[in-house]
């Protein structure tokens, strides 16, 4: 079970600071090649080709030109603005639903089952619960009690499972742990399965020629990240960090499917900083602040940064700062484009959500 945050803030920072001159240096030296990302010619591409370039002709180079390309580099780089695109998202999912209603008198539904108080949960499904009624979905809510039985919380999904007003169900994790999450997640009807985590749906993500019927929010948002900023994809090397069933395994299934050559770096990997340093695109996913350094980051690489992890600092009201898997501050100085955090992958999560209910919603009445 995840740690709340008001545990997770005593985590201590890891040591993300500006780097030194002479590290600077060290670190930039392949920046003053001609190095690029390809993107799709239709549109402008991220890459800045005003960015100053530095051609070594002698063994011998001056350090103040090496930071003034990294600094050029930083004052370039992209920063995907995860709310923008989900304002874009919802709107966009606003329109459909209201084209829907007019068509054929039907609003998309969305359930949502809480057990417990755990308090991120509780935020979690406020927020969702705000989105679905920006966006126009009618929003369903069940919250338990910790103590509650499975068998309680498998009645309610059966009702919902039945219930033609409700097109989406959503039961949030963690549960407690008396509970079977196995078995109360594979009671979702896989028709209504808008979290994408039903077996059926990850296994035909995984198999070429098949079509799941929902693709998991978070991997599903970190690629619409890719494509609303036009990221290449094709051919490009990919790794994504962590391996979970939520995010890091259907992360690497849809970017397989983009047609990237993907690498997964875990906790057995030996050598994860120099399978890294290989990527044209990290997404992260693996819960550890500031693990991704600027040293393991190829220049001009595209980074989607999953991570949301509170961390101590006596200088915020609340004590601690949310920071992703990724140091941001050195990332910023290598990359071409990133996510920042908070404000990326996150809002895109729920934004997914309420288009995977928008899709089922059209699927079962046949709506085009």
């Amino acid at each position: 079970m995840a740690s709340s945050p008001i545990t997770m803030m005593k985590m201590k920072l890891n040591n993300c600071s500006p780097p030194s001159t002479a590290a600077a240096a060290a670190r930039f030296l392949p920046l003053l090649g001609p190095h690029q990302i390809r993107f799709r010619s239709s549109v402008a591409p991220l890459y800045n080709p005003s960015f100053p370039r530095t051609i070594i002709t002698r063994p011998t180079f001056s350090s103040s030109s090496i930071i003034t390309a990294a600094m050029a580099n930083e004052a370039s780089v992209k920063v995907i603005d995860g709310k923008k695109v989900a304002k874009d998202v919802r709107d966009e999912i606003n329109a459909e639903i209201t084209r829907m209603k007019d068509s054929i008198g039907v609003v998309p539904g969305l359930a949502v089952i809480l057990v417990g108080d755990r308090k991120d949960s509780a935020t979690y499904v406020r927020n969702k619960k705000k989105a679905c009624e920006t966006a126009g979905i009618k929003s369903y809510e069940v919250c338990l009690p910790e103590n509650s039985t499975e068998e309680e919380v498998l009645k309610y999904i059966s009702d919902f499972n039945d219930d033609p007003m409700v097109h989406g169900i959503l039961v949030q994790l963690p549960l407690p742990s008396h509970m079977d999450e196995e078995k109360i997640l594979h009671a979702v009807c896989i028709e209504k399965d808008v979290d994408g985590f039903h077996p059926l749906n990850i296994g035909q993500l995984a198999m070429r020629g098949r079509e799941p019927l929902f693709i998991p929010c978070t991997p599903k948002g970190c690629i619409e990240l890719l494509h609303r900023y036009n990221v290449e994809i094709k051919g490009k090397k990919a790794v994504v960090i962590g391996r979970s069933n939520i995010v890091g395994m259907p992360a690497a299934l849809l970017l397989q499917r983009e047609d990237a050559t993907v690498s997964i770096v875990h906790s057995r990997t030996t050598n994860p900083e120099e399978i890294t340093r290989e990527a044209d695109i990290i997404i992260a996913a693996v819960g550890k602040p500031n693990m991704v350094r600027g040293s393991w980051i190829k220049p001009g690489a595209v980074i989607i940064d999953v991570g949301i992890n509170p961390v101590e600092d006596a200088t915020n009201p609340r004590g601690y700062r949310l920071v992703g898997d990724v140091c941001y501050e050195e990332a910023i100085k290598v990359a071409s484009a990133i996510t920042p955090v908070p404000g990326g992958v996150g809002p895109m999560t729920i934004a997914m959500l309420l288009s995977n209910t928008l899709l089922s919603a059209k699927r079962i009445n046949n709506f085009k």
